[in-house]
C-alpha cells in the first residue's frame, strides 16, 4: 500500500477515525488515504505496530485534510506527520463561506452529497461494518479537488499567502497545556458552591478518570457528570447511601460502590486548607462582563477594538475568531503594550505575520489614549 500511495501524484487527502464518546484515549483506530494515481486505501493501525514505510512515503507530499487540528495529534502518535498541510475547513473559513463542514462545501462547491450517518460511531469495534468502512473511504473521496476548488478562492481573493501563514500554524502547534484543575469542567458543577462539596467533585472526578484512563473507556461512561455532581451535593453517609442515588442503582455502580465512596471520604477528611477555592484561578484578565466595574477603561478599549476588528473582519469577509484570536485581542486590551508597540504584543501573543500586518493599525488607534473620548466626540 505504502508503494501504491508512492507511486501516485499530487497532494495526498488524509482523514483519521477516533472513538470519542466510547474510548478515553484519543488515538486514531482508521486512517484513510487518497492520491491521485494510488486510489484509496484504509488503514487499520492498531494491529501494526510500525508504519515507518507508510510515514516515508508521507513525509513529502502535502496532506489535505479537514479540520486537521483534531487529527493531527492522533496521526502524529502513530508516527504519520505532514511537511506541509492545507486544512479545507480552515480555507472554507478564510475565503468567508458561511458553512464549513465538509458536507456543506461539498455541497456547496462541487455539487456532490456525501454519505452521513457514522461520524460518531465506536470506531474502536471490530470487524468495521462495510458500510462504516465506505462511509470513512468517502471523506477522502473528493478532498483533494475540494482542495483545489478553495486554492483558486483564496488567490482570487488575495488570501493565499494568509491560507499558507495557518495552515503552517496548525502543522507546527504544539499540543495544548494541560488544564490546571480539569475537573472544573464537570457539566453541571455550577450548583455547586461551597468548597467541600467541591473538593468531592475533584475526588470523584479524579478516581473516575484514573478508571476510566486503566480501562480505555470514555469518562463519561464509568460514571456520568450528573453522578459525580449529584453525590457531592447529596453527601452520602456511607457507600449503601450511595448507591441508593438514582445514577447510582445500576449494576456497575453498585459494584464500583466502595470505591466511590472511598473518594467521597478522603474528600470529606481534608483539612480546610486543601479544599479547592469556590472559582478557578485565572491565569488572564477577569471575565469580560466585570469589566465595567474593575476597569472602565479597558471595557472601553475592548469595546472599540471589537468594534475595528468586527469591520475588518466584514470588510475581507472573514470570521473575527479567524481575523484575532479572542483571548489575544482581550488580553491586549486589558493591558495594552506599555511601549505602543501593538505590532509587536500581538506577534509575541502568537499572532501570524499576515494578521498583524491587516490589524496593528486599526487596534493602534483602538488602544490609543483618549481614543474613545475623540471617537464619541
Amino acid at each position: 500500500m505504502a508503494a501504491l500511495v508512492a507511486g501516485g501524484s499530487g497532494p495526498v487527502a488524509v482523514d483519521a477515525e477516533r472513538a470519542s464518546g466510547f474510548r478515553y484515549s484519543q488515538r486514531a483506530y482508521l486512517v484513510q488515504l487518497r492520491r491521485e494515481g494510488s486510489g484509496t486505501a484504509l488503514v487499520d493501525p492498531i494491529p501494526l505496530s510500525d508504519l515507518t514505510p507508510l510515514a516515508e512515503v508521507l513525509a513529502g507530499p502535502e496532506w489535505v485534510l479537514h479540520a486537521a487540528s483534531q487529527d493531527l495529534p492522533c496521526l502524529d502518535e502513530i508516527g504519520l506527520r505532514p511537511a506541509r498541510l492545507f486544512d479545507t475547513e480552515l480555507a472554507g473559513r478564510l475565503a468567508g463561506l458561511p458553512r464549513v463542514g465538509l458536507g456543506p462545501m461539498v455541497e456547496n462547491l462541487l455539487g456532490l452529497t456525501l454519505e452521513k450517518g457514522h461520524g460518531a460511531a465506536d470506531w474502536s469495534r471490530r470487524p468495521l461494518p462495510e458500510d462504516w468502512l465506505v462511509y470513512a473511504a468517502l471523506d477522502v473521496e473528493v478532498l483533494v479537488e475540494l482542495r483545489d476548488r478553495l486554492s483558486a478562492m483564496l488567490a482570487e481573493q488575495g488570501k493565499a499567502e494568509w491560507a499558507e501563514q495557518e495552515f503552517e500554524a496548525v502543522r507546527l502547534a504544539p499540543p495544548p497545556a494541560p488544564r490546571a484543575e480539569p475537573w472544573r469542567r464537570t457539566s453541571g458543577i455550577h450548583k455547586v458552591r461551597k468548597p467541600r462539596p467541591l473538593a468531592a467533585v475533584r475526588a470523584l472526578w479524579q478516581a473516575r478518570d484514573a478508571l476510566a484512563a486503566e480501562r480505555d473507556i470514555a469518562p463519561g461512561r464509568v460514571l456520568p457528570d450528573a453522578a459525580i455532581v449529584d453525590a457531592a451535593m447529596r453527601n452520602p453517609a456511607s457507600a449503601e447511601d450511595l448507591t441508593a442515588l438514582p445514577v447510582f442503582r445500576g449494576r456497575a455502580q453498585r459494584r464500583l460502590g466502595g470505591y466511590w465512596f472511598d473518594a467521597l471520604r478522603a474528600a470529606g477528611e481534608l483539612a480546610d486548607d486543601e479544599l479547592p477555592r469556590s472559582s478557578a484561578p485565572g491565569d488572564g484578565p477577569p471575565p469580560v462582563s466585570r469589566w465595567a466595574d474593575r476597569s472602565p477603561e479597558a471595557a472601553t478599549r475592548l469595546s472599540a477594538a471589537r468594534a475595528a476588528v468586527a469591520e475588518i473582519g466584514e470588510a475581507w469577509t472573514v470570521p473575527t475568531e479567524n481575523l484575532l484570536q479572542p483571548d489575544l485581542l482581550r488580553r491586549i486590551c486589558w493591558e495594552p503594550p506599555a511601549d505602543g508597540d501593538v505590532a509587536g504584543a500581538l506577534a509575541a501573543g502568537g499572532a501570524r505575520p499576515w494578521q498583524v500586518e491587516l490589524l496593528s493599525p486599526a487596534l493602534e488607534r483602538a488602544l490609543a489614549p483618549g481614543a474613545s473620548e475623540a471617537s464619541a466626540g
